[in-house]
């Protein structure tokens, strides 16, 4: 018999990822594409939705050629995206109206501000679960529907934005839709991707027709709702496509609810964080909606086929992968895993902090005027230690919500699985696990956005059959424990707070307008 294998679509910020595990959970293919981030004002942040898709046919393609495969020997499709980030489309011509508005993006923070001033911040999360923000998709929904006049694909009738998503002929959704929405011709999204666009009411398990209302956007634009693990299958590619095979897509989370998911923190009380362009720390609260008095979001985690949904708690944090960038666009670093060396090369920041607001702060503080600062510079400064403090703002931030988590949860912190592309870094790991008290374990298989949603697909369709099966292929590569004094970890720590005070409420419309 030919073996087979599971494959997953991780759709990022920054590029498209294929990889294809086996049923240990393995790698045993990876193909990845950069897509270009589009910068068209200050705090503005695209994609373009159709350098995507092609991206993503191209990492199929060159996963399945990389393990020596081919398409008919995938069970199953899963597929992982970068959350919030959203796109209206045509019905019939599939083609985009106007670019994705990424997650980062921050042009409706004035409509956000309405929201605030309109008393609406506690209504939206008590249906939501969410902040009020720029970061999630309705705001950008109702931007693109408002404003995407001049790009617009005319219709027969050359009806505006607005008739035309009235009348059924545009669609929206995240990437992982969209990316649905290609593969198989179906319009569907689920639950935890639902769960992130401020338009769905994540105790009903419906859209929200006063949130719809609120952001002008009609029902028949937003994508069917389902499991992340659905065994009635969102669809087949098309045998006559680019795979030239019908492969079931039957799981979909989004990025860090995936990374959730293939950690396997399945049981209340388990808690992740993935480092990638930006941080996320989730943790399991079960089949309860635990809401936040610190700045947190209650989020939905997963929902497998006939089963009740599983909750979350998460802490987002908009920059931390992308600070080390930073670091590279200025020329401080050639690549990141210089930041190791140069780090160590110092005992300490010699009192400098950096705060990485380039797109305003997330949890617990939730300024989106907050922007980038580095405080406590002297002619002492060299590079050594901005970089250094550039690292430990990731772990500063990551602090601020492991804080907020035991607070709203109760649950106190013994241990926290870690993934994504800046663990590989052992100074950081060991940074983070001083700064934040307790020990940290790194998986064997690090990029767990990506097993977790090809676990929910292989579930979906048999592969694996039941969840404990995957918490026995989890394997650590390393822990680290605290090593640093307690105490002196602390005072650093409320130093901390003193340079994110000084980063809050920075950016000006009048001030952003005269870049422009």
């Amino acid at each position: 018999m030919t073996d087979t294998y599971v494959g997953s679509i991780d759709q990022g910020t920054t590029g498209t990822r294929f990889m294809i595990f086996d049923h240990s959970g393995q790698v045993v293919g990876n193909a990845y594409e950069k897509h270009e981030q589009i910068y068209p004002n200050p705090g503005w942040v695209e994609h373009d939705p159709l350098e995507i898709w092609e991206n993503t046919k191209q990492v199929i393609v060159d996963g399945l050629a990389d393990a020596g495969l081919d398409a008919e020997q995938l069970e199953a499709l899963g597929i992982t995206n970068q959350r919030e980030t959203t796109i209206v489309w045509d019905r019939e011509t599939g083609k985009p109206v106007h670019n994705a508005l990424v997650w980062q993006d921050r042009r409706t923070t004035d409509r956000v501000e309405e929201l605030q001033a309109e008393d609406k911040v506690e209504w939206i999360r008590e249906k939501t679960g969410l902040e009020a923000d720029a970061y999630f998709s309705a705001t950008k929904v109702e931007w693109i529907l408002d404003n995407a006049e001049p790009l617009k694909l005319q219709s027969s009738r050359g009806d505006d934005l607005r008739s035309r998503a009235e009348e059924g002929e545009l669609l929206t959704g995240t990437i992982d839709a969209w990316l649905i929405y290609n593969l198989t011709g179906n319009h569907i999204t689920d639950v935890s991707n639902a769960s992130r666009t401020m338009l769905y009411d994540i105790e009903a398990l419906d859209w929200d027709d006063d949130l719809l209302a609120e952001f002008d956007v009609p029902k028949e634009m937003v994508p069917e709702v389902r499991p992340s693990s659905d065994e009635d299958l969102y669809g087949h590619t098309d045998a006559d496509g680019f795979l030239g095979a019908e492969i079931p897509v039957a799981g979909a989370l989004g990025d860090q609810q995936a990374a959730l998911f293939g950690q396997t923190c399945f049981d209340e009380g388990d808690a992740k964080n993935t480092y990638g362009t930006g941080s996320f720390y989730l943790m399991n609260t079960g089949t309860e909606a635990v809401s936040s008095d610190h700045g947190l979001l209650t989020t939905i985690g997963f929902q497998l086929s006939g089963e009740p949904v599983q909750y979350a708690l998460e802490g987002s944090i908009f920059i931390t992968g992308a600070a080390i960038e930073w670091l590279e666009d200025v020329d401080l670093i050639n690549n990141a895993a210089q930041t190791a060396e140069l780090a160590r090369s110092v005992k300490s920041t010699d009192g400098v902090y950096m705060v990485p607001a380039f797109t305003g702060l997330g949890a617990p503080h939730w300024d989106g005027r907050a922007r980038g600062t580095i405080v406590g510079m002297t002619r002492g400064t060299r590079k050594e230690h901005l970089v250094r403090a550039t690292l430990e703002s990731i772990a500063y931030q990551t602090r601020d919500v492991a804080e907020a988590m035991e607070a709203d949860s109760g649950v106190e912190l013994n241990a926290l699985r870690v993934d994504g592309g800046a663990v590989k870094n052992n100074f950081l790991c060991q940074l983070q696990s001083d700064i934040i008290q307790t020990d940290i374990a790194r998986p064997e298989v690090d990029e767990t956005t990506a097993l977790g949603s090809a676990y929910a697909a292989g579930l979906a369709v048999g592969y694996w059959d039941t969840v404990d099966e995957l918490r026995d292929n989890w394997q650590v590569d390393r822990e680290f424990s605290p090593e640093a004094d307690a105490e002196r970890v602390d005072k650093m720590y409320d130093r901390w707070h003193d340079a994110v005070d000084r980063s809050l409420d920075w950016a000006r419309e009048d001030e952003a307008e005269g870049d422009e």
